[in-house]
Protein backbone atom coordinates (compact mmCIF):
# COMPACT_ATOMS: atom_id res chain seq x y z
CA UNK A 1 0.00 0.00 0.00
CA UNK A 2 1.22 3.49 -0.85
CA UNK A 3 2.25 5.55 2.17
CA UNK A 4 0.55 8.60 0.70
CA UNK A 5 -2.78 6.81 1.20
CA UNK A 6 -2.21 6.31 4.95
CA UNK A 7 -4.21 8.42 7.38
CA UNK A 8 -2.41 9.87 10.45
CA UNK A 9 -3.37 6.96 12.69
CA UNK A 10 -2.08 4.44 10.14
CA UNK A 11 1.15 6.38 9.76
CA UNK A 12 1.70 6.32 13.52
CA UNK A 13 0.92 2.61 13.73
CA UNK A 14 3.28 1.70 10.90
CA UNK A 15 6.03 3.91 12.36
CA UNK A 16 5.81 2.05 15.68
CA UNK A 17 6.09 -1.29 13.87
CA UNK A 18 9.18 -0.09 12.04
CA UNK A 19 10.74 1.28 15.21
CA UNK A 20 10.41 -2.15 16.81
CA UNK A 21 12.36 -3.60 13.90
CA UNK A 22 14.84 -0.72 14.14
CA UNK A 23 15.54 -1.51 17.78
CA UNK A 24 15.92 -5.22 17.02
CA UNK A 25 18.64 -4.38 14.45
CA UNK A 26 20.29 -1.97 16.86
CA UNK A 27 20.63 -4.72 19.45
CA UNK A 28 22.60 -6.81 16.93
CA UNK A 29 25.39 -4.18 16.82
CA UNK A 30 26.08 -4.71 13.13
CA UNK A 31 29.18 -3.42 11.35
CA UNK A 32 28.55 -3.60 7.61
CA UNK A 33 29.83 -1.50 4.70
CA UNK A 34 28.19 -0.85 1.32
CA UNK A 35 30.13 2.31 0.53
CA UNK A 36 32.55 1.39 -2.29
CA UNK A 37 32.48 -0.92 -5.27
CA UNK A 38 35.31 -3.21 -4.26
CA UNK A 39 35.81 -6.78 -5.49
CA UNK A 40 35.29 -9.38 -2.79
CA UNK A 41 38.16 -11.67 -1.71
CA UNK A 42 36.85 -14.53 -3.88
CA UNK A 43 37.14 -12.30 -6.94
CA UNK A 44 40.66 -11.19 -6.08
CA UNK A 45 41.71 -14.82 -5.65
CA UNK A 46 40.80 -15.50 -9.29
CA UNK A 47 44.03 -13.74 -10.26
CA UNK A 48 46.41 -15.36 -7.81
CA UNK A 49 47.99 -17.34 -10.65
CA UNK A 50 49.73 -14.11 -11.67
CA UNK A 51 52.14 -14.59 -8.79
CA UNK A 52 55.24 -16.16 -10.28
CA UNK A 53 53.79 -16.28 -13.79
CA UNK A 54 56.90 -14.65 -15.27
CA UNK A 55 59.04 -17.51 -13.90
CA UNK A 56 62.20 -15.45 -14.18
CA UNK A 57 61.60 -14.64 -17.86
CA UNK A 58 61.37 -10.84 -18.13
CA UNK A 59 62.02 -10.31 -21.83
CA UNK A 60 59.54 -8.92 -24.32
CA UNK A 61 59.14 -10.21 -27.85
CA UNK A 62 61.66 -7.62 -29.04
CA UNK A 63 64.18 -8.64 -26.36
CA UNK A 64 63.57 -5.68 -24.00
CA UNK A 65 64.13 -6.46 -20.32
CA UNK A 66 61.10 -5.10 -18.44
CA UNK A 67 63.06 -4.82 -15.19
CA UNK A 68 65.00 -1.86 -16.55
CA UNK A 69 64.20 1.79 -17.25
CA UNK A 70 62.31 3.19 -20.24
CA UNK A 71 59.19 2.64 -22.26
CA UNK A 72 56.96 5.48 -21.09
CA UNK A 73 53.96 4.54 -23.29
CA UNK A 74 54.04 1.02 -21.84
CA UNK A 75 55.28 -2.26 -23.25
CA UNK A 76 53.97 -3.04 -26.76
CA UNK A 77 52.25 -6.22 -25.59
CA UNK A 78 50.30 -4.32 -22.90
CA UNK A 79 49.36 -1.57 -25.33
CA UNK A 80 48.03 -4.25 -27.67
CA UNK A 81 46.00 -5.79 -24.85
CA UNK A 82 44.52 -2.40 -23.96
CA UNK A 83 43.77 -1.76 -27.62
CA UNK A 84 41.75 -4.99 -27.80
CA UNK A 85 39.77 -4.06 -24.69
CA UNK A 86 39.02 -0.56 -26.01
CA UNK A 87 38.54 -1.57 -29.64
CA UNK A 88 41.15 0.79 -31.06
CA UNK A 89 44.61 0.57 -32.63
CA UNK A 90 47.54 0.11 -30.25
CA UNK A 91 49.23 3.23 -31.66
CA UNK A 92 46.55 5.20 -29.81
CA UNK A 93 47.12 3.48 -26.46
CA UNK A 94 49.24 4.18 -23.41
CA UNK A 95 49.56 1.39 -20.84
CA UNK A 96 50.08 2.98 -17.44
CA UNK A 97 50.28 2.11 -13.78
CA UNK A 98 47.66 0.59 -11.54
CA UNK A 99 45.11 3.42 -11.71
CA UNK A 100 43.12 4.93 -14.56
CA UNK A 101 42.22 7.68 -12.09
CA UNK A 102 45.87 8.76 -12.13
CA UNK A 103 45.80 8.96 -15.93
CA UNK A 104 42.60 11.02 -15.80
CA UNK A 105 44.08 13.40 -13.24
CA UNK A 106 47.29 13.80 -15.23
CA UNK A 107 45.43 14.33 -18.47
CA UNK A 108 43.26 17.09 -16.98
CA UNK A 109 46.35 18.73 -15.49
CA UNK A 110 48.05 18.48 -18.88
CA UNK A 111 45.15 20.34 -20.57
CA UNK A 112 44.75 23.12 -18.00
CA UNK A 113 47.21 25.63 -19.54
CA UNK A 114 45.50 25.38 -22.93
CA UNK A 115 42.05 25.72 -21.44
CA UNK A 116 43.04 28.72 -19.35
CA UNK A 117 44.36 30.54 -22.39
CA UNK A 118 40.79 30.93 -23.62
CA UNK A 119 38.80 30.96 -20.38
CA UNK A 120 39.60 32.00 -16.82
CA UNK A 121 36.65 29.97 -15.52
CA UNK A 122 36.85 26.42 -16.88
CA UNK A 123 33.69 24.33 -16.79
CA UNK A 124 32.93 20.61 -17.15
CA UNK A 125 29.67 18.83 -17.81
CA UNK A 126 28.77 16.04 -15.39
CA UNK A 127 25.98 13.55 -16.12
CA UNK A 128 24.26 12.83 -12.81
CA UNK A 129 24.06 10.74 -10.76
CA UNK A 130 27.73 10.11 -11.48
CA UNK A 131 31.14 9.01 -10.21
CA UNK A 132 32.33 10.98 -7.20
CA UNK A 133 36.04 10.71 -8.04
CA UNK A 134 35.48 12.50 -11.34
CA UNK A 135 33.95 15.35 -9.39
CA UNK A 136 36.85 15.33 -6.93
CA UNK A 137 39.31 15.94 -9.78
CA UNK A 138 37.30 18.94 -10.95
CA UNK A 139 37.08 20.35 -7.44
CA UNK A 140 40.83 19.93 -6.97
CA UNK A 141 41.56 21.96 -10.11
CA UNK A 142 38.79 24.49 -9.39
CA UNK A 143 36.84 23.46 -12.49
CA UNK A 144 33.19 24.47 -12.29
CA UNK A 145 30.80 21.54 -12.72
CA UNK A 146 27.45 21.67 -14.51
CA UNK A 147 24.98 18.84 -13.96
CA UNK A 148 23.33 17.14 -16.92
CA UNK A 149 20.47 14.66 -16.36
CA UNK A 150 20.20 11.17 -17.78
CA UNK A 151 17.49 10.10 -20.18
CA UNK A 152 16.79 6.51 -21.18
CA UNK A 153 19.70 6.08 -23.61
CA UNK A 154 22.36 8.12 -21.81
CA UNK A 155 22.98 11.76 -20.92
CA UNK A 156 20.53 14.33 -22.28
CA UNK A 157 22.34 15.15 -25.53
CA UNK A 158 19.99 17.99 -26.46
CA UNK A 159 20.95 19.79 -23.27
CA UNK A 160 24.64 18.98 -23.79
CA UNK A 161 24.61 20.41 -27.32
CA UNK A 162 22.75 23.49 -26.13
CA UNK A 163 25.18 24.12 -23.28
CA UNK A 164 28.29 23.62 -25.43
CA UNK A 165 26.90 25.81 -28.21
CA UNK A 166 26.35 28.72 -25.85
CA UNK A 167 29.27 28.58 -23.42
CA UNK A 168 32.85 28.45 -24.70
CA UNK A 169 34.13 27.97 -21.13
CA UNK A 170 32.86 24.37 -21.18
CA UNK A 171 35.95 22.31 -21.95
CA UNK A 172 34.90 18.74 -21.27
CA UNK A 173 32.47 16.15 -20.03
CA UNK A 174 32.81 13.11 -17.76
CA UNK A 175 31.30 9.85 -18.99
CA UNK A 176 31.05 6.28 -17.75
CA UNK A 177 29.43 5.07 -20.97
CA UNK A 178 28.87 1.41 -20.13
CA UNK A 179 27.09 0.34 -16.94
CA UNK A 180 27.39 3.90 -15.65
CA UNK A 181 28.36 4.48 -12.05
CA UNK A 182 25.86 4.31 -10.37
CA UNK A 183 22.85 4.20 -12.70
CA UNK A 184 23.87 1.28 -14.93
CA UNK A 185 23.16 3.14 -18.18
CA UNK A 186 24.88 2.02 -21.37
CA UNK A 187 24.88 4.78 -23.96
CA UNK A 188 22.93 4.03 -27.14
CA UNK A 189 24.55 4.07 -30.57
CA UNK A 190 22.66 7.27 -31.37
CA UNK A 191 24.07 8.89 -28.22
CA UNK A 192 27.63 7.78 -29.08
CA UNK A 193 27.26 9.19 -32.61
CA UNK A 194 26.11 12.50 -31.19
CA UNK A 195 29.09 12.55 -28.85
CA UNK A 196 31.31 12.12 -31.91
CA UNK A 197 29.94 15.37 -33.33
CA UNK A 198 30.43 17.28 -30.10
CA UNK A 199 34.01 18.31 -30.86
CA UNK A 200 32.79 20.29 -33.86
CA UNK A 201 30.35 22.16 -31.62
CA UNK A 202 32.43 22.71 -28.50
CA UNK A 203 35.79 23.55 -30.05
CA UNK A 204 39.19 21.96 -30.68
CA UNK A 205 40.20 21.82 -27.01
CA UNK A 206 37.02 20.11 -25.81
CA UNK A 207 37.62 16.66 -24.28
CA UNK A 208 35.21 13.77 -23.75
CA UNK A 209 36.58 11.86 -20.76
CA UNK A 210 35.27 8.41 -21.80
CA UNK A 211 35.87 6.34 -18.66
CA UNK A 212 34.87 2.86 -19.85
CA UNK A 213 35.66 1.31 -16.48
CA UNK A 214 33.24 -1.61 -16.89
CA UNK A 215 34.01 -2.60 -20.46
CA UNK A 216 34.18 -6.32 -19.63
CA UNK A 217 32.18 -6.37 -16.38
CA UNK A 218 28.99 -8.07 -17.52
CA UNK A 219 26.56 -9.86 -15.24
CA UNK A 220 24.82 -11.95 -17.88
CA UNK A 221 25.45 -13.84 -21.10
CA UNK A 222 23.81 -11.10 -23.17
CA UNK A 223 25.82 -7.99 -22.27
CA UNK A 224 25.07 -4.42 -23.22
CA UNK A 225 26.84 -3.32 -26.39
CA UNK A 226 28.58 0.03 -26.62
CA UNK A 227 29.45 1.59 -29.96
CA UNK A 228 33.07 2.58 -30.51
CA UNK A 229 33.44 6.31 -29.88
CA UNK A 230 36.94 6.54 -31.36
CA UNK A 231 35.78 5.10 -34.69
CA UNK A 232 32.76 7.41 -34.67
CA UNK A 233 35.00 10.41 -33.93
CA UNK A 234 37.39 9.48 -36.73
CA UNK A 235 34.46 9.47 -39.16
CA UNK A 236 33.33 12.86 -37.84
CA UNK A 237 36.86 14.32 -37.87
CA UNK A 238 36.81 14.83 -34.09
CA UNK A 239 39.25 12.14 -32.94
CA UNK A 240 41.19 14.72 -30.90
CA UNK A 241 38.13 15.28 -28.68
CA UNK A 242 38.02 11.80 -27.14
CA UNK A 243 40.04 10.48 -24.19
CA UNK A 244 39.26 6.79 -23.64
CA UNK A 245 40.14 5.14 -20.34
CA UNK A 246 40.04 1.59 -19.07
CA UNK A 247 41.85 -0.63 -16.59
CA UNK A 248 42.16 -4.10 -15.12
CA UNK A 249 41.46 -2.84 -11.60
CA UNK A 250 38.40 -5.06 -11.15
CA UNK A 251 39.59 -7.67 -13.60
CA UNK A 252 42.70 -8.78 -11.69
CA UNK A 253 43.87 -7.05 -8.50
CA UNK A 254 42.04 -3.84 -7.62
CA UNK A 255 45.19 -2.24 -6.23
CA UNK A 256 47.75 -3.74 -8.59
CA UNK A 257 46.32 -3.75 -12.09
CA UNK A 258 47.22 -1.74 -15.18
CA UNK A 259 45.41 1.24 -16.66
CA UNK A 260 44.97 2.25 -20.30
CA UNK A 261 44.49 5.58 -22.01
CA UNK A 262 43.38 5.81 -25.63
CA UNK A 263 43.68 9.05 -27.62
CA UNK A 264 44.65 10.25 -31.07
CA UNK A 265 48.33 9.87 -31.94
CA UNK A 266 48.68 13.66 -31.82
CA UNK A 267 47.22 13.82 -28.33
CA UNK A 268 49.26 10.82 -27.17
CA UNK A 269 52.52 12.48 -28.21
CA UNK A 270 51.53 15.67 -26.38
CA UNK A 271 50.58 13.75 -23.23
CA UNK A 272 53.85 11.81 -23.26
CA UNK A 273 55.76 15.07 -23.43
CA UNK A 274 53.84 16.28 -20.38
CA UNK A 275 54.69 13.11 -18.42
CA UNK A 276 58.41 12.96 -19.26
CA UNK A 277 59.53 15.33 -16.45
CA UNK A 278 57.76 13.25 -13.79
CA UNK A 279 58.51 9.62 -14.68
CA UNK A 280 60.69 7.43 -16.86
CA UNK A 281 58.17 4.66 -17.24
CA UNK A 282 55.39 2.73 -15.52
CA UNK A 283 55.71 -0.70 -13.90
CA UNK A 284 56.57 -2.83 -16.92
CA UNK A 285 56.98 -6.00 -14.83
CA UNK A 286 53.35 -5.72 -13.74
CA UNK A 287 52.30 -4.99 -17.30
CA UNK A 288 54.04 -8.10 -18.56
CA UNK A 289 52.56 -10.40 -15.94
CA UNK A 290 49.11 -9.13 -16.85
CA UNK A 291 49.75 -9.83 -20.52
CA UNK A 292 50.93 -13.34 -19.72
CA UNK A 293 47.91 -13.94 -17.47
CA UNK A 294 45.09 -12.32 -19.48
CA UNK A 295 46.52 -13.14 -22.93
CA UNK A 296 43.67 -11.97 -25.18
CA UNK A 297 39.96 -11.12 -25.30
CA UNK A 298 38.89 -14.75 -25.29
CA UNK A 299 40.78 -15.42 -22.07
CA UNK A 300 39.53 -12.15 -20.56
CA UNK A 301 35.92 -13.15 -21.26
CA UNK A 302 36.44 -16.54 -19.64
CA UNK A 303 38.07 -14.88 -16.63
CA UNK A 304 35.28 -12.31 -16.29
CA UNK A 305 32.67 -15.05 -16.49
CA UNK A 306 34.10 -16.34 -13.21
CA UNK A 307 33.73 -12.86 -11.74
CA UNK A 308 30.10 -12.62 -12.82
CA UNK A 309 29.34 -16.02 -11.30
CA UNK A 310 30.53 -14.65 -7.96
CA UNK A 311 28.78 -11.26 -7.98
CA UNK A 312 25.61 -11.98 -9.99
CA UNK A 313 23.88 -13.56 -6.95
CA UNK A 314 24.62 -10.39 -4.99
CA UNK A 315 22.87 -8.22 -7.57
CA UNK A 316 19.98 -10.66 -7.68
CA UNK A 317 19.74 -10.42 -3.90
CA UNK A 318 19.61 -6.61 -4.08
CA UNK A 319 16.79 -6.78 -6.62
CA UNK A 320 14.84 -9.31 -4.55
CA UNK A 321 15.23 -7.47 -1.24
CA UNK A 322 14.25 -4.10 -2.69
CA UNK A 323 11.34 -5.63 -4.56
CA UNK A 324 10.06 -7.52 -1.52
CA UNK A 325 10.44 -4.58 0.84
CA UNK A 326 9.65 -1.51 -1.24
CA UNK A 327 7.73 -2.36 -4.39
CA UNK A 328 4.26 -0.84 -4.57
CA UNK A 329 4.81 1.62 -1.74
CA UNK A 330 5.75 4.51 -4.04
CA UNK A 331 8.67 5.53 -1.83
CA UNK A 332 11.63 4.33 -3.90
CA UNK A 333 12.77 3.23 -7.34
CA UNK A 334 15.99 1.50 -8.35
CA UNK A 335 17.99 0.28 -11.29
CA UNK A 336 18.55 -3.29 -12.44
CA UNK A 337 21.90 -3.08 -14.26
CA UNK A 338 23.22 -5.61 -16.74
CA UNK A 339 26.79 -5.12 -15.53
CA UNK A 340 29.11 -2.91 -13.55
CA UNK A 341 29.35 -2.61 -9.78
CA UNK A 342 26.42 -0.56 -8.52
CA UNK A 343 22.67 -0.24 -8.08
CA UNK A 344 21.23 3.26 -7.96
CA UNK A 345 18.37 3.75 -5.49
CA UNK A 346 16.17 6.85 -5.57
CA UNK A 347 14.05 7.49 -2.49
CA UNK A 348 11.23 9.98 -2.22
CA UNK A 349 12.66 13.49 -2.50
CA UNK A 350 14.13 14.92 0.66
CA UNK A 351 14.94 11.79 2.67
CA UNK A 352 18.17 10.19 1.32
CA UNK A 353 20.31 11.77 4.03
CA UNK A 354 17.84 10.60 6.69
CA UNK A 355 17.93 7.04 5.32
CA UNK A 356 21.72 7.02 5.41
CA UNK A 357 21.82 8.38 8.96
CA UNK A 358 19.30 5.80 10.17
CA UNK A 359 21.29 3.00 8.54
CA UNK A 360 24.48 4.33 10.11
CA UNK A 361 22.78 4.26 13.52
CA UNK A 362 22.24 0.53 12.92
CA UNK A 363 25.85 -0.12 11.87
CA UNK A 364 25.40 -0.10 8.09
CA UNK A 365 27.60 2.36 6.20
CA UNK A 366 26.30 3.74 2.91
CA UNK A 367 27.86 6.23 0.52
CA UNK A 368 27.08 9.74 1.85
CA UNK A 369 23.98 11.44 0.48
CA UNK A 370 24.95 13.68 -2.41
CA UNK A 371 28.16 11.79 -3.22
CA UNK A 372 26.88 11.00 -6.71
CA UNK A 373 26.52 14.71 -7.50
CA UNK A 374 29.07 17.52 -7.90
CA UNK A 375 30.02 19.27 -4.66
CA UNK A 376 28.24 16.49 -2.74
CA UNK A 377 24.87 18.19 -3.23
CA UNK A 378 21.97 16.15 -4.54
CA UNK A 379 19.37 18.87 -5.30
CA UNK A 380 16.49 16.49 -4.56
CA UNK A 381 18.23 14.63 -1.71
CA UNK A 382 17.10 11.24 -3.02
CA UNK A 383 19.94 9.24 -4.62
CA UNK A 384 21.72 6.43 -2.77
CA UNK A 385 24.44 4.31 -4.38
CA UNK A 386 24.43 0.64 -3.39
CA UNK A 387 27.71 -1.27 -3.77
CA UNK A 388 26.88 -4.97 -3.25
CA UNK A 389 30.05 -6.75 -4.40
CA UNK A 390 32.35 -6.73 -1.38
CA UNK A 391 30.24 -8.09 1.51
CA UNK A 392 29.47 -11.79 1.87
CA UNK A 393 25.96 -12.86 0.88
CA UNK A 394 24.98 -13.09 4.55
CA UNK A 395 26.33 -9.62 5.32
CA UNK A 396 24.71 -8.17 2.21
CA UNK A 397 21.37 -9.69 3.15
CA UNK A 398 21.51 -8.10 6.60
CA UNK A 399 22.59 -4.74 5.20
CA UNK A 400 19.76 -4.72 2.66
CA UNK A 401 17.20 -5.58 5.33
CA UNK A 402 18.43 -2.58 7.27
CA UNK A 403 18.35 -0.35 4.18
CA UNK A 404 14.79 -1.36 3.28
CA UNK A 405 13.59 -0.70 6.81
CA UNK A 406 15.33 2.69 6.92
CA UNK A 407 13.88 3.79 3.59
CA UNK A 408 10.35 3.06 4.75
CA UNK A 409 10.91 4.51 8.22
CA UNK A 410 12.34 7.74 6.78
CA UNK A 411 9.45 7.97 4.32
CA UNK A 412 6.88 7.42 7.10
CA UNK A 413 8.52 10.03 9.34
CA UNK A 414 8.66 12.48 6.43
CA UNK A 415 4.99 11.91 5.66
CA UNK A 416 4.07 12.31 9.35
CA UNK A 417 5.96 15.61 9.51
CA UNK A 418 4.11 16.88 6.45
CA UNK A 419 0.79 15.95 8.03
Amino acid sequence: MKIENFNPAELESRQQELLLGFNDFKAKKLSLDLTRGKPCPEQLSLSDEMDGILEGFYLLQDGTDVRNYGGLPGIPEARQLGAKIMGIDSSHVMAGGNSSLTLMYNYIEHMLPRWRESSANIKFLCPVPGYDRHFTICEHFDIEMICVPFVEDGPDMDEIFDLCSNDSAIKGIWCVPRYSNPTGHTYSTQTVNRFAKLGNIAGADFRIMWDDAYAVHHLHDKPDRLSNLMLACEKAGTENSVVMLSSTSKVTYAGAGIAFLGVSVTNLNAFEAFLIPQLIGFDKVNQLRHVRFLKDLEHIRAHMSKHSDIIRPRFELVEQKLKDGLQGKDIASWTKPNGGYFVSLDTKAGIADKVIQLASDLGVKLTPAGATFPYGKDPENRNIRIAPTFPSMEELSQALDVLVLCVELAAIQHASDEN
